[in-house]
């Protein structure tokens, strides 16, 4: 093989970066009621983990300004976002309205769902663990829904849907 390589360090951060984003994932947002009210996290680091019991995992980088409340929080939802709510990224990114204006329910827990969602994962936290600069969040699926439909997915740098061959 004649393929190049390289060690990850901070001289080529932006090449590992890309290498990265060659692997295509889905796009979600992790909600949680926190005490300055709802809040919700962009986050592509979403995983199944176990399905007995049923667990997920996510991480949220803890350079973020939202880390500590959602390293805390007890109960949250992950939302898989559909193919056509690009524009609900834009709403919690940084800057972004968040709930403000938006239409949504809440769960048992408390926790704001959003609407129109192919899939979603109501979880109680199961545990931490450390993962460099981000927080490897594992939670217990407590409920679970699932209306279908084309994902929302991001792959290299870039949001779209995936035509089957």
């Amino acid at each position: 093989m004649n393929e190049p390589t390289f060690i990850p360090d901070a001289d080529n951060a932006r090449a590992f970066r890309d290498a990265l984003g060659s692997f295509t994932t889905g796009v979600t947002i992790v909600t949680i009621q926190s005490d300055h009210g709802p809040m919700g996290f962009c986050a592509n680091s979403f995983s199944s983990l176990s399905m007995d019991p049923p667990l997920v995992l996510w991480s949220p980088a803890k350079s973020s300004s939202r880390f500590l409340p959602y390293s805390t929080a007890r109960h949250y939802t992950i939302h898989v976002l559909a193919h056509t709510q690009g524009d609900v990224i834009k709403r919690f990114i940084r800057g972004g309205l968040g709930f403000e204006g938006m239409s949504y329910h809440r769960n048992d827990q408390g926790v704001p769902l959003i609407p129109g969602t192919v899939a979603r994962f109501d979880c109680k936290q199961h545990a931490t663990h450390d993962g460099g600069d981000h927080l490897i969040v594992v939670g217990r699926v407590i409920r679970c829904a699932n209306t279908g439909g084309a994902p929302l997915l991001f792959t290299q740098g870039k949001y779209g849907s995936f035509t089957a061959d």
